[in-house]
Order: C-alpha cells, then structure tokens, then sequence
C-alpha cells in the first residue's frame, strides 16, 4: 500500500503519518519524487484497511499495490531511480555507463593495465572478480582479499569506480572495505539471507537475473533488498537458460523494456555472459542499448589465450574500445550518451 502525500503536505504532516504507521506495527518507506511524496507501507495490509489513513493532514490518496514487489514497482515510484555510484558515475539517467575489466582478477600489474585501456575507451567502473563461483571445485576461485586490494590499487590509479561479486555473507564487511558496489550473481539471485545482508548495507548493489528465473522472480529478489532500506539497487540483465545451445545463454532483450514497465529500478545488459563467445558480444551490446538498457558490463582481457577464466567471451582492449564507439552511435539513436 501507498499513500500519497499533497504538494503542499508539510513536514510535520509526515512525521505525524509516519510515526502511525509505526505504531500499528508497520514499516514505513519514504519515497521523495519530483512533485510527490510518496510514503510506502510493507506488512500486513489488512491492519491498514482498518485506519482512516485518507483523513491524516496533508494525505491526498491511499492506494493499494496489486503486484507483490511493492517497493521495486512503478506504483511506488512513477519515475526511473538514478543510483549513484561515486565519482559523478550514476546509473539510470541519460548517460550510459559501462563496467568493463577482467573476469578474474589476476595479478596487479596486469589489472592496472587493463582499467587504464577501458577508462581510456570510456568505461567508467572497472569490474573484476576476487570470488569467482565456479562450476567445478577444481576451478580458480579467485585471490580472494589479494584481489579486492588489486582492485582497490587501480580505482587509485585510475579513478574508476569498482564492482566485484559478493558470495558469502561472511565477506560482507571484507567486500564492502575495498569495492564501490556489490555484484550478487545470477546464482545467487535467490540467496535470500545474502540479499537480506547486502539490503541493510550502504553500498549500490548489482543484483544479476538468475540464469533460470522469471522477471517476477527478479524483481522479487530486488525486494529482498529494498525491503532491509536499501534502494541503491541496479539490475542486471545476463542471458537466461533455454533450449538454445548455440550461444552460453540466451539474452532476454524483451526483459529491458518489461523490467522498465514494471519497476524503477535501473537496469543494464551483461552481453558477454549471455553471448560466451567474443565474436557476439558486440550485437548484443548493441541491441541491449537499443532496447533501453541503462548501461553495460563487459568483460575484457588483452591476452584471451590465457586468462583464468571466460577467456572466449573476453574483448580485447582494442576490440572493446571499437565497440564503444559503435555503442555510441546507437546510444544516439536512442537519445542517450555514453
């Protein structure tokens, strides 16, 4: 349920609702938009429908959120969230912004290398996995904090902002010390007490569809987060499982606009996981931007041959900055900017 405050409504008309709405056991969610005020009740509706909620100063409508992702809905928030990340890097507004970087991170000199050749093509945060979830135990699995310090050492040479995977709720405070924002991955979607911790955290969260989950199911898991007061959240687009096998995943381009429809919440495209073969991942950049997404996070490695891991869906620092320009073009086309 939503209550919609008047353009005039006052402070103390708010604190006053607020402060009922935490009486009656309930947890109140304040939304601040361009012309409204929009108060968010999470709990049980039916002690609600029992107040008259309509009669408090400064109210001027209460209304009922039908779909079960009440916070991460449209009906909470009309327009798109803009999340902030550091440094005038912001997701969600008319400038794109690009993740690109290594899958794993591998060694120091080599990651510093990498950040300067995306910063120089455009990115603008560096993304680099200290944890690595990996199919097989016998897999790298990442250096762990070596490899958080390696990322905080080139955000202090280059100025980029860092995103890296969080896999344990045990590393919360470890992660937190070192990056800007906090990648849960697609096998974590549904780690529930994960996106419980991370919800009551400071930092942006990047939150990646599960390979084999509904929009519903995405949307829900952003809830997760959301309901602990956390409304950094950006979505992430990477390819879904389907009968296809001609390309690692399949990417679910209708998402973008349908996640647009659906929720505020700003959402960017993986195409290199969805591709898992380099030679794709320029077309579903691309398409991605063409379709609304807000940004991208691509993986690249100057010697493929050889990186610990994804090397075959991995841009060379070249081939990506080629890239950029192409994505330029499109992010033009649909009255963006990169």
């Amino acid at each position: 349920m939503i209550i919609v405050m008047r353009p005039d409504a006052t402070k103390k008309q708010l604190n006053h609702l607020v402060e009922k709405i935490k009486k009656l056991g309930l947890k109140p969610w304040i939304s601040r938009g361009v012309e409204r005020t929009i108060v968010g009740i999470i709990g049980e509706e039916d002690i609600v429908r029992t107040q008259p909620l309509e009669i408090f100063p400064g109210v001027e409508k209460v209304m009922q959120i039908l779909k079960p992702y009440k916070l991460a809905s449209r009906d909470f928030k009309k327009e798109g969230s803009v999340v902030d990340v550091g440094q005038d890097v912001k997701v969600g507004g008319k400038k794109l912004v690009v993740m690109a970087g290594p899958c794993s991170v591998e060694d120091q000199k080599l990651l510093i290398s990498i950040a300067k050749k995306v910063k120089a093509a455009g990115a603008t945060v560096l993304r680099g996995g200290a944890f690595k979830p990996r199919t097989s135990p016998y897999a790298f699995q990442g250096l762990g904090e070596k490899g958080l310090k390696y990322l905080a050492e080139a955000r202090n040479a280059t100025g980029l902002r860092v995103v890296t995977e969080l896999m344990d709720i045990r590393d919360i405070d470890l992660v937190c010390k070192y990056t800007d924002i906090i990648q849960i991955g697609a096998r974590n979607m549904q780690n529930f007490n994960l996106l419980r911790e991370v919800g009551k955290t400071s930092k942006p969260i990047l939150l990646k569809r599960g390979m084999s989950s509904t929009i519903k199911e995405f949307l829900m898991s952003a809830e997760y987060i959301l309901s602990e007061g956390n409304f950094k959240v950006i979505l992430c687009e990477r390819g879904i499982r389907t009968f296809e096998d001609a390309t690692r995943f399949t990417l679910d381009i209708n998402a973008i606009p349908v996640v647009k429809s659906l929720s505020h919440l700003p959402i960017i495209v993986d195409p290199s996981h969805a591709a898992g073969k380099w030679g794709y991942v320029g077309a579903a950049a691309k398409a991605g931007i063409a379709a609304g997404a807000d940004g991208l996070i691509i993986e690249v490695h100057p010697n493929p041959e050889e990186a610990m891991s994804d090397g075959e869906q991995s841009l060379y620092p070249e081939n990506f900055a080629k890239l950029m320009k192409d994505v330029e073009k499109v992010a033009k086309a649909v009255d963006r900017e990169i």
